[in-house]
């Protein structure tokens, strides 16, 4: 007979990430022979940097290469870390003060589960990337997620934020620029969520992944840079997945209170250990060699953010906000919701709305209520020109033919 498995109880609320899902579901449609284009990963269409990748092989060839190294990182890789944060931020940051996870998504998962105790609340600005919600209640603790609107350019604001507060709330998550909406914060806006923030004693989780692609006139304005106050309630996370287009080599790295940062290392030395010995070598050639390859990639990504819009907005009753950083546009498609096929089928969820347009329209995208954001959809434009091209006009013939 064979035995029971009883899952655990904590992950009954918890649902698969929705933007792999898409993903994944595209790729097993192309494996099946299936044209399709997929704007659903957040993943670079770049290589990997020539130097980087160089860095890595070089490492190879030295003695030691497959070994563990220290679980909080190599300190080579956390010295360049912790310079880099000092600059961005205006801050003093020591290599004890960082700890190198295996992706910005561990390095989030390791805060969650130092910070929280059992019914600890943290507030989520919606829209939100998937997994914080998840995380939070993975650690024990309660989202409290706080809506934003297309017209504000979804930036919380600190009256919401100070009306959200209780005696149980110990964070904010402040993605900046964010996933899904592309949104940067204006300095003034940052100013008076820090002020806020103060007022209420609250941790700020800055999850910094998108910071150097900002695009047109919008600026990353780092809130520890401040001032002291703010700083010492500040986590930052980070990491080279995205600005570097090394989503595949796992590295996140978190830079906070020693005491917090502490309390992380004790959770990864249970967990994964180190995070993989040639992904930091190729990291810390990252961080310390030329910077060009981020200016060639970010001009590239601005050249097709423009050109999404453009498409997107040519949609009939889609509306789309120009997103200023990050890699994605979020067009508001709810005038779709509830419409018909011409096979007859009523699609009455965002979701149901995106099934049908990699279906049959043969492009994907990633359903917004998985953002906290029913009636959007979130579209990557980390990919190639004709890819959006052939895929927003695919999207626009499927779109038009509902009734």
């Amino acid at each position: 007979m064979p035995p029971t498995i009883k899952i655990a109880s904590r992950l009954d609320p918890i649902k698969p990430s929705i933007t792999l899902a898409v993903t994944a579901k595209a790729a097993k449609l192309k494996a099946d022979g299936l044209d399709i284009v997929s704007f659903g990963a957040g993943e670079p269409d770049f290589e990997t940097p020539d130097h980087i990748k160089a860095a890595a092989h070089a490492a190879l060839d030295k003695p030691g290469s497959g070994k563990y190294v220290e679980n909080v990182g190599t300190l080579a890789l956390r010295k360049a870390i912790a310079a880099e944060l000092s600059n961005v931020h205006a801050m003093t940051i020591e290599p004890d003060q960082v700890l190198v996870s295996t992706g910005a998504k561990h390095s989030l998962f390791n805060v969650f589960m130092a910070l929280l105790d059992p019914g600890d609340e943290v507030l989520i600005p919606a829209p939100y990337w998937v997994s914080y919600p998840d995380m939070v209640m993975l650690a024990g603790g309660k989202p409290v997620t706080l809506p934003t609107r297309a017209e504000d350019d979804f930036a919380v604001t600190e009256h919401q934020v100070s009306a959200a507060c209780t005696p149980k709330t110990r964070a904010i998550v402040l993605n900046n620029p964010s996933n899904p909406t592309g949104a940067v914060y204006s300095k003034a806006q940052i100013e008076a969520l820090a002020k806020v923030c103060v007022e209420k004693n609250l941790l700020i989780i800055s999850d910094d992944i998108y910071r150097q692609l900002v695009y047109g006139d919008a600026q990353y304005h780092s809130i520890a840079k401040l001032g002291p106050e703010v700083a010492e309630r500040t986590i930052l996370v980070d990491g080279v997945s995205k600005t570097y287009a090394m989503t595949g080599w796992r590295i996140g790295y978190t830079a906070g209170p020693r005491a917090l940062i502490k309390a992380m290392a004790t959770i990864q030395s249970q967990s994964t250990s180190n995070a993989t010995t040639l992904s930091q070598a190729a990291t810390l050639a990252a961080l310390t060699g030329p910077q060009d390859c981020v200016a060639t990639m970010r001009k590239a990504f601005d050249e097709r953010r423009l050109e999404m819009v453009k498409l997107l907005r040519a949609i009939p009753n889609v509306n789309c906000r120009e997103p200023k950083g990050a890699f994605y546009a979020f067009p508001d498609v709810s005038a779709y919701v509830g419409k018909q096929t011409p096979e007859g089928a009523v699609l009455d969820t965002d979701v149901k709305l995106c099934d049908w347009l990699v279906e049959s329209g043969k492009v994907a995208v990633v359903p917004g209520s998985g953002f906290g954001a029913p009636g959007f959809v979130r579209l990557s434009y980390a990919c190639s020109m004709a890819n959006i091209q052939e895929g927003v006009g695919r999207m626009h013939k499927a779109l038009t033919s509902l009734r």
